[in-house]
């Protein structure tokens, strides 16, 4: 149960009698009935308010069941009107019954004089649920007398009718005016308070009653047509405070459950994160001594990569580097230059471990192209260029692509294949640097400009492995740190600065078995419900 749910519960116990027990010496809420309709009677005959077309009267008939008789109408028995059962004590009737109701009026914004005087002028986004004690704006005492608006006395309860405020509440401290938008009621005889917590209990009944698509309302007519319970004025004031009394818990738990559910919700997240970042530290499996150690490994991959620069088929990289250890630290070296990078080192590796840039273990990385395409997808037998929400953070979309045009230039560099390691290089700051591997033959996919290949040594490097450490934390900060772009809904990635992200490489072996695990482990998180 959320806080409002506790909150509803609540004034639904109040409104219905289960909230203060009765007291038998109280006043019955029927000589209470009597007397506000004698008010009404003497402010009408006063001229103060006006006499109501069809006012009602409801009471209980010799079979004890409440009937109404309204204007000159015959009585007819309201039963099956009423939502639910009240104390013996208690009397059903129309809101319309117990106050003065009226709406405001927006004088015109055209007539200057009619603004900036010292009559407060109240608008539904003023309404704060509780009681009113500042309003921004002011209307001059001539919009009083030339326009409909309508002076509201201290005291007096109002409610929103249009539009998104629809059943928002307040209570004015101060005498004031209101827009068109707002219905006011000054009650007779009757604690403001309750009829305040009595309308607030009927917000969600009152939302849906409203009418109209684009400024959806509920008229005055049918606000003053409301049945309300009413108790006597001693138990009103009873429940008043027992309200306030609870509210403040009602609040704090609340707060709690926001809370829980924020942590609920963010949860799986952090734990999913956690497991990345135990994994690329080395702590997520044990290590295995018979493992042929990183630093091998980098040797056959240096190696491997001579050999295909002899033979032409992949260009030496002018800024590939070299990271070694040295008297307990950390340097790096590309060409003849040597510095210290501890500074840049988030954590430790397991000594069979080692770091490197991802430069070291790609051969290539290839962007894409494009061009003016129908919005759709490809189908059978065409080719189709793949949106940046083709990369999910893990897994690829092969159906989130564009259709190609008929005589776009395909190069087999630009094709998507089973194995390829892929990241957005430019869009929104949180769709950029999201990486994953290509499980499953794509057919007839293209990469776009904003996605890029890694085109690594897959006979040395696992490429789920390499997904998994740079969508951990540490290394996401190297990810993020590469972006550029002002605004946080277009920024971008460079293919070099790709090759410069930090990565801590494990012998090939333990590779797998951190694939593994995490896929595992990640699996059981996506089966939690929290």
């Amino acid at each position: 149960m959320t806080g409002q749910q506790l909150k509803n519960s609540i004034l639904q116990m109040a409104v219905q009698g289960k909230l203060v027990p009765q007291d038998p010496n109280d006043e019955p809420a029927s000589v209470l009935l009597a007397r506000i309709r004698k008010e009404k009677e003497e402010l009408i005959k006063a001229g103060k308010i006006k006499k109501e077309k069809n006012p009602s009267y409801i009471f209980r008939g010799a079979d004890n069941l409440p009937y109404e008789k309204v204007g000159k109408n015959e009585p007819v028995c309201i039963a099956d009107k009423v939502p639910f059962e009240i104390p013996e004590s208690w009397e059903w009737v129309r809101l319309g019954s117990i106050g003065d109701w009226g709406s405001g009026a927006t004088p015109s914004r055209s007539i200057p004089e009619y603004y900036g005087g010292d009559i407060p002028w109240l608008k539904t986004g003023d309404l704060n649920d509780g009681y009113i004690e500042y309003i921004p704006e002011n209307i001059s005492r001539l919009a009083l007398e030339k326009t409909s608006v309508r002076l509201n006395p201290a005291g007096s309860v109002l409610i929103a009718m249009y539009g998104a405020t629809i059943g928002k509440l307040g209570i004015l401290t101060f005498p004031a005016t209101t827009n068109q938008a707002c219905c006011a009621c000054l009650p007779i005889e009757i604690c403001n308070e309750y009829l305040f917590y009595f309308l607030m209990s009927q917000k969600v009944a009152f939302v849906k009653q409203s009418e109209g698509g684009a400024q959806p309302n509920i008229s005055k007519e049918k606000i003053v047509a409301t049945l309300m319970p009413l108790p006597s004025l001693a138990e009103q004031y009873r429940i008043v405070a027992k309200i306030k009394e609870v509210l403040p818990y009602i609040e704090r738990y609340g707060e709690a459950c926001s809370t829980v559910n924020s942590l609920n919700k963010a949860f799986p997240d952090l734990l999913k994160k956690s497991i990345l970042q135990e994994a690329v530290q080395g702590k997520l499996v044990p290590q295995d001594p018979s493992d042929e150690p990183a630093s091998v490994l980098l040797k056959r991959i240096r190696a491997e990569k001579e050999q295909l620069i002899k033979d032409g088929k992949i260009k030496r990289d002018k800024h590939e580097s070299v990271i070694f250890r040295r008297d307990n630290s950390h340097y790096e070296k590309c060409g003849s230059t040597e510095e210290n990078i501890d500074d840049i080192i988030p954590f430790e590796l397991p000594n069979s471990w080692e770091w490197i840039r991802l430069s070291a273990i790609l051969t290539s990385t290839d962007a894409g192209k494009s061009p003016q395409c129908e919005n759709r997808p490809r189908t059978i037998g065409e080719w189709g260029v793949i949106k940046t929400t083709a990369i999910q953070d893990g897994y690829f979309l092969a159906e989130e692509n564009k259709v190609l045009p008929p005589k776009f230039n395909l190069q087999e560099s630009m094709v998507v294949h089973h194995g390829d390691l892929l990241i957005t290089r430019a869009g929104p700051r949180n769709r950029t640097g999201v990486i994953c591997v290509v499980d499953g033959e794509p057919e007839n996919l293209i990469l776009s400009d904003k996605t890029v290949r890694l085109s690594y040594l897959r006979n040395f490097v696992n490429p789920h492995y390499v997904m998994t450490a740079l969508s951990s934390p540490a290394m996401q900060y190297f990810v993020i740190d590469a972006m550029t772009g002002m605004a946080a809904s277009q920024v971008n990635i460079s293919q070099e600065k790709m090759k410069t992200f930090l990565l801590p490489l494990p012998p090939l072996n333990e590779q797998q078995r951190i694939v593994d695990e995490v896929s595992k482990i990640l699996g059981r998180i996506d089966k939690l419900n929290f």
